[in-house]
């Protein structure tokens, strides 16, 4: 009944979440279908197909974490009116954390009809091995596999939620706008192993056989060292998106700033520690594409569809959780920017410090990106 008050009252924004959660979450439930139908047919490479799923499994938790983190946010009404109704922190985690999993539960029912539909003599040859037609479908097989994507969107979701900072009456911790100089310092290791395997692996008496590692949707053959190399340096330069983010606002603000450099320069720092996170994703997403449509291109393969299909949801997952992100931290701004509507201030400037921050922001991003798509070993 709660669930069902809640939907009578979504705005567009919450309507356009819930859809992409269940349109993610199908799309999600028919990879993890297809590989039961291909293991229930008896073809090979069953752990490969079912390893291929955590991917868009992983963008659809982090998708779910983001949104529901915004909703305190986005919603403090709902907040308020729960805290009154005698709700705790972990009961109303826990209602965030359902409408969630409710989102992905209905998607995945939807996907799991299909499915059924499917196995009923009506998919083609070319479709009978994906659905497993012909083999007896053992019931709790399909259940148990699509209950993995409720369960990890909500746990996600709930532990992303952070109500003592929003419950009313509740006093506010002190937001942390800096970075601690172990977080600064800790990507340096990391980067300078990364780029010592790949170096390793690029060594001039390296051959072709070492390069053992065959990676899927018709991506060419690397070595542990080179993969392992780049992981780890992209895996160090998302880390420093944060920090690198911080310092540019500061490098706006320094000496005599302008109003425009002035509030530009002090919102980046300030929102630096919560939109790093998210940028990362996105630009490590983007550069993943980026490398795979060069290797393709220079081997002259065709696009996988399924490749395809997989990418494009795990970029609308970093974009969405991106865009969820930018309206938390505009709502957290809501009397800030009012403050400084009563004070006068022209609307010229407000939309120039927007203009400033997201020029900083991009140019950190490509340096960032950039970086991670030029050390890439893979040819």
């Amino acid at each position: 009944m709660y669930y069902l008050r809640l939907a009578r009252g979504y705005r567009a924004l919450d309507l356009a979440r819930w859809l992409l959660t269940a349109t993610a979450a199908a799309v999600v439930a028919a990879f993890l279908l297809r590989a039961l139908g291909r293991a229930l047919h008896g073809t090979e490479g069953n752990l490969e197909r079912l390893l291929w799923c955590l991917p868009p499994l992983a963008a659809v938790a982090w998708f779910a974490a983001v949104a529901a983190r915004a909703v305190p946010a986005q919603h403090p009404e709902r907040i308020t009116g729960l805290t009154a109704a005698g709700a705790g922190p972990t009961r109303i985690r826990l209602l965030v954390a359902g409408e969630i999993a409710l989102a992905c539960g209905l998607g995945s029912a939807v996907t799991l009809l299909l499915f059924l539909i499917l196995r009923n003599d009506i998919a083609g040859p070319s479709l009978a091995p994906a659905v497993g037609m012909g083999v007896p479908l053992p019931a709790a097989a399909p259940v148990v596999l699509l209950a993995v994507l409720p369960l990890v969107a909500g746990v996600s979701a709930a532990g992303a939620i952070r109500l003592p900072d929003s419950l009313p009456g509740r006093p506010a911790e002190p937001a942390r706008t800096r970075h601690t100089l172990l977080r600064v310092l800790l990507p340096a290791p990391v980067l300078l192993a990364g780029l010592g395997l790949e170096l390793y692996g690029l060594r001039p008496d390296a051959t072709d056989a070492e390069r053992t590692l065959a990676l899927p949707a018709g991506l060419p053959a690397t070595s542990p060292a080179l993969l392992t190399g780049w992981t780890l340096t992209a895996f160090a330069l998302a880390l420093w998106t944060g920090p690198l983010l911080a310092l540019a606002g500061r490098l706006l603000a320094l000496r005599r700033p302008a109003p425009l450099r002035l509030l530009a320069g002090r919102t980046l720092t300030a929102q630096a520690r919560r939109l790093g996170t998210p940028l990362a994703v996105l630009t490590a997403v983007v550069a993943l594409a980026l490398v795979a449509w060069r290797s393709w291109a220079r081997a002259g393969t065709a696009l996988p569809g399924l490749t395809l299909v997989e990418g494009a949801l795990v970029l609308a997952c970093a974009v969405a959780a991106l865009a969820a992100r930018l309206h938390e931290l505009r709502a957290d701004r809501g009397p800030t920017l009012d403050a400084l509507d009563r004070l006068g201030t022209p609307p010229g400037l407000l939309t120039g410090t927007v203009t400033l921050r997201a020029l900083a922001a991009g140019t950190v991003l490509l340096l960032t990106g950039g970086l991670t798509v030029l050390l890439c070993p893979l040819p």
